[in-house]
């Protein structure tokens, strides 16, 4: 049979068996102090750049695209924020990306209901949502238990992690969001007799931190949605690029883009 197939589906074959035989030997690394520091350091930087939209001032980074109308007929924008989105540093990678939606005939407070209807998280953004929990809510501030489950191709990651996430109002039509993981633990075995997390920070490195940024502002008849996520997760080990680099590097605009998606389904399907 294998001689009938053509040389495309020959060395597909051969790739999904690559995955298939590498995938468990993606081995275990660990997190230092230097790549902790490297990121902090990021974030501060973006952070710093971020004030002047807290502010209001040139809240929304989509207005200044050349395809801005897109957003309005129901297109997606995703794109790195920096580079090609992939950052090196010492001991890791960060992921800095960027997107946009709008969502047609809605406000601003029933955006923000669905939004921060975390305990339903895990039905409004399945699969990669498995489980979510508010472990407590005061005022604007929620702290947020989810496990979230990353898969690409034949790598799955799943993670229970801790978020703190804070909304701040500008105004009845802006609205801006922060949400840092607080806890990121790499589960073995889940779903078994056998589950149980790794030591934080001593696991397969495929996500360490996972940070957004949210902008809302009600305008043209809807609301526009947008984020920018930053993650951090191992480097890429020489030898293993051809089964880490789509996972690692492809993988955050891939959740960004479904994430921006399934929000504005959940509000359009809401009344």
């Amino acid at each position: 049979m294998l001689e009938k197939l053509s040389m495309r589906h020959r060395l597909h074959l051969l790739a999904l068996a690559s995955f298939l035989l590498a995938a468990p030997r993606v081995h275990a690394v660990d997190l230092h102090k230097e790549t902790v520091d490297a990121f902090d350091k990021y974030v501060s930087d973006l952070e710093t750049r971020l004030e002047r939209r807290w502010h209001g001032e040139g809240f929304l980074w989509s207005d200044s695209l050349p395809q801005r109308d897109q957003l309005q007929k129901g297109a997606t924008l995703v794109q790195p924020a920096r580079g090609n989105g992939n950052i090196g540093i010492k001991g890791g990678l960060i992921q800095d990306w960027m997107g946009a939606i709008f969502i047609p005939s809605t406000n601003l407070t029933s955006v923000l209901a669905v939004v921060q209807d975390y305990a339903r998280h895990n039905e409004i953004y399945k699969p990669e949502v498995a489980s979510a929990l508010v472990r407590s809510h005061t005022g604007n501030d929620f702290s947020v238990f989810m496990r979230i489950v990353k898969s690409k191709f034949f790598l799955s990651d799943v993670l229970d992690t801790e978020h703190e996430i804070h909304f701040i109002p500008l105004d009845a039509k802006h609205v801006y969001s922060r949400a840092y993981s607080t806890r990121v633990a790499e589960v073995t075995d889940p779903d078994t007799p056998r589950e149980h997390e790794l030591p934080v920070g001593k696991d397969r490195g495929l996500l360490w931190r996972l940070f957004g940024y949210w902008f809302y502002e009600e305008r043209d008849g809807g609301v526009i949605v947008e984020c920018e996520s930053v993650t951090l997760t191992r480097d890429v080990p020489f030898g293993m690029g051809h089964l880490l680099s789509p996972i690692i590097h492809g993988r955050p605009a891939e959740s960004l883009r479904k994430g921006l998606e399934s929000t504005r389904s959940a509000v359009l399907k809401n009344p």
